[in-house]
């Protein structure tokens, strides 16, 4: 079975780079400051930009703002102090036989000692004036004479990350004597040449091809990638200027099919070990309780619906992801899949990453399952009514604990937040997990829930699209469900995006709907302290949002509230006590007020827009229009085009898409999410080509292992 190269520690590329001849060790102390503490670190530690030292520009060809390369002799250079010598800045002036360049770093006077009259110096900048040209703590090069120059004259050169102390130059020469000796031992990682289609790159002779940079939509059919020898060698040293994007999917590829190999050997183990508990149901509870919603499932549901009971019925354990867009039912569907482990004589878990959305989600199936004579339960950090072990950690007896329960028990639901992982809660015939906003939870914490019981089936929701490329990463281990229809007699939204400057007209729109009975939400990114750039928090805007919006009332609502003010808040809010919501993020997920039909984000550059999109989904739950306002002052066409996003769409997917690509995949999942590899060459925002192939090898991988 395959699980990595052989024995990779027996491999010369696994010694320490203080072996390497010239790495003494206060190098070596340098270089594990970039994380290189071994040879095939050090051939993997990636250039973070390339520079055309075939042709340089002439200094008096440099433009204003524009970066270039160029190079001259140094003809003068000093520090000059003042301000009673706290301040200071340190000047060179090269000269190309062109034009003078004057070359600055303030506050630096130690850079003196590494400049004499007479150097030739390589300057990488941008000019920020041109009478006389100068460049402020431009990134420069001694040239020194000697056999080496052509590891960095007259070629493409990478300019590599540095810390404190370790010389570019010095780096560049290291990195092509190790290379130009380890090249033999550099191996395929899979044990054989990869035979792949579909990843753009194509392989002419004994070399890569120079063709466009690869891309999802102009691919080239190939029948074998580049040697991961050729390239890291394409990588340092390229001879195209296209060849470090070719070699960067090469390697990205190695650790694309790395991953998808321990996502599929994770899920053959699992299938191996596990036996599914019989959970298909027989319809006696489903069928009353679709009858008493007072409305249909959507097809999109009932299709969901179809995937689950096949696979609470399989022989082995069910694990999905269950994927819908805001409002799109996926309650509902939980309902349904929770009642077939019900009707099975197993309970259900559902955790929710928020007491609020737990007790919403206690409410909404206590309303449903009551009439069916089910006991539901909730479980939070302040509502704590289900059964606890009877002994305290230090094993003493609990007083006043609930009894464990006896197998015999009738079988319930219970809901609640991380409270359903402590290791003082218990549920015995655990036959189904479900887990709300997965995003919000760490792939740990999912583990930790399932272990809760004996292989239960898994079911996890998320109302944040997850783009494809994720899918296949973070969640390559689950079967996929997509509920892409919303229920019908939704009312539609719409989204204005406006500046701080419209907000006396924003705040008249707002009123004028409350007058109509209607209710809004305003959210604001802080709570307590403000930001700079007038980054708003709801403490401090309380008593203005009264002022503007009276006479109707303003609750508040954050996550600093103790549960029984949270309540409260929501209470009036549901009651229409209180018109206006005043917030954070903290309502991002569970809220479900039909009556609330404005949703008004200020500063909503702060938020990314799988966020937003998330917030503008607390309104459109009733069947009246409603009116998503985001209000920012941010300037630039990045800010303006994703805001925009959220105006000409609510497709969650796609939306999720153009987060991915201008965010990255950090900001999509948030904080709490855990399992995301950390790349050195993969992109996740670009690499979806390969990392659908690296799932094919993997797969073709193992099962000729088998």
């Amino acid at each position: 079975m395959i699980t990595a190269p052989e024995n990779p520690s027996a491999s010369p590329l696994a010694k320490p780079v203080a072996t390497i001849r010239g790495v003494g060790p206060e190098r070596a102390a340098q270089l594990a400051r970039l994380k290189i503490a071994t040879i095939e670190d050090l051939l993997l530690h990636r250039p973070r930009r390339y520079e055309d030292r075939r042709q340089f520009r002439p200094i008096a060809a440099l433009q204003l703002d524009e970066p270039a390369t160029t190079h001259g002799t140094v003809v003068a250079l000093g520090v000059k102090r003042f301000r009673h010598g706290q301040k200071s800045v340190f000047e060179l002036i090269l000269d190309d036989g062109t034009a003078r360049l004057h070359c600055r770093w303030w506050n630096l006077p130690f850079m003196e000692k590494y400049f004499e009259v007479g150097d030739e110096v390589v300057v990488f900048g941008k000019p920020l004036l041109l009478k006389p040209r100068t460049i402020d703590h431009p990134e420069t090069e001694v040239v020194e004479n000697g056999e080496e120059n052509f590891i960095h004259l007259n070629r493409i050169t990478p300019v590599y990350p540095l810390t404190e102390g370790l010389p570019q130059r010095w780096l560049r020469s290291l990195i092509w004597r190790t290379l130009q000796d380890a090249e033999p031992n550099i191996s395929e990682p899979w044990l054989e040449p990869l035979q792949v289609t579909g990843c753009g790159l194509k392989v002419e002779g004994n070399r890569v091809a120079e063709s466009a940079k690869p891309s999802t939509s102009n691919l080239q059919p190939l029948t074998r990638v580049p040697s991961r020898s050729n390239a890291i060698h394409m990588l340092h040293f390229p001879e195209a200027p296209n060849d470090p994007e070719i070699a960067r999917r090469r390697l990205a590829l190695d650790e694309f099919i790395g991953l998808q190999l321990r996502i599929q050997l994770r899920r053959r183990k699992f299938e191996a070990a596990a036996q599914a508990l019989p959970c298909g149901g027989d319809n006696h509870l489903i069928k009353p309780f679709l009858a008493s919603l007072g409305f249909q499932l959507t097809a999109a549901q009932t299709g969901v619906l179809r995937e689950i009971r096949a696979d609470m019925r399989a022989p082995l354990p069910m694990r999905r992801l269950l994927q819908g867009d805001v409002g799109s039912g996926k309650t509902v569907v939980a309902a349904c899949s929770a009642l077939m482990a019900l009707e099975s004589g197993y309970s259900v878990a559902l955790m929710a990453p928020t007491e609020i959305l737990a007790e919403q989600h206690f409410r909404n199936f206590q309303r449903w399952f009551e009439p069916l004579s089910l006991c539901v339960e909730l479980q939070t950090g302040s509502h704590r009514t289900g059964p606890l072990r009877s002994t305290k950690p230090n094993g003493q007896a609990r007083q006043n604990a609930p009894a464990p329960l006896s197998p015999a028990r009738t079988p319930r639901l219970i809901i609640g937040t991380h409270a359903l992982i402590q290791p003082d809660f218990e549920i015995d015939r655990l036959g189904l997990a479900i887990i709300d906003e997965q995003h919000k939870f760490g792939v740990a914490q999912r583990e930790q829930l399932l272990r809760k019981g004996r292989y239960p089936h898994l079911l996890v929701m998320t109302a944040t699209p997850i783009p494809r490329t994720l899918g296949l990463t973070l969640y390559g281990d689950l079967d996929v469900s997509v509920i892409d229809q919303l229920p019908p007699g939704r009312g539609r939204i719409k989204t204005f995006v406006r500046s701080p400057d419209q907000l006396p007209k924003v705040w008249t729109f707002v009123r004028e709907q409350l007058a109509q009975g209607r209710q809004a939400y305003v959210v604001y990114p802080r709570v307590e302290e403000a930001g700079p750039g007038g980054v708003k928090a709801v403490t401090r805007e309380l008593a203005n949002l009264e002022r503007i919006l009276a006479p109707f009332r303003v609750a508040l609502l954050h996550g600093r509230m103790k549960a029984a003010e949270k309540e409260k808040t929501l209470a009036a809010f549901r009651a229409n006590a209180a018109q206006i919501l005043l917030t954070t993020s903290l309502i991002e997920v569970g809220l479900d007020m039909s009556n609330a039909t404005i949703m008004l984000i200020e500063n909503a550059e702060q938020f990314g827009l799988a966020q937003l999109h998330q917030l503008r989904g607390r309104i459109g739950r009733g069947s009246r229009q409603s009116c998503c306002i985001l209000v920012s002052s941010a300037d630039g066409d990045e800010a303006r085009n994703r805001l925009g996003t959220l105006e000409e769409t609510t497709d969650g997917f796609r939306i999720a898409e153009a987060d991915l690509k201008m965010r990255g995949p950090g900001e999509l999942l948030g904080p709490q999410q855990s399992g995301m590899p950390d790349f050195r060459f993969g992109d996740l925002r670009s690499d979806g080509d390969l990392i659908q192939t690296a799932r094919e090898q993997a797969i073709r991988l193992l099962s000729r292992q088998q």
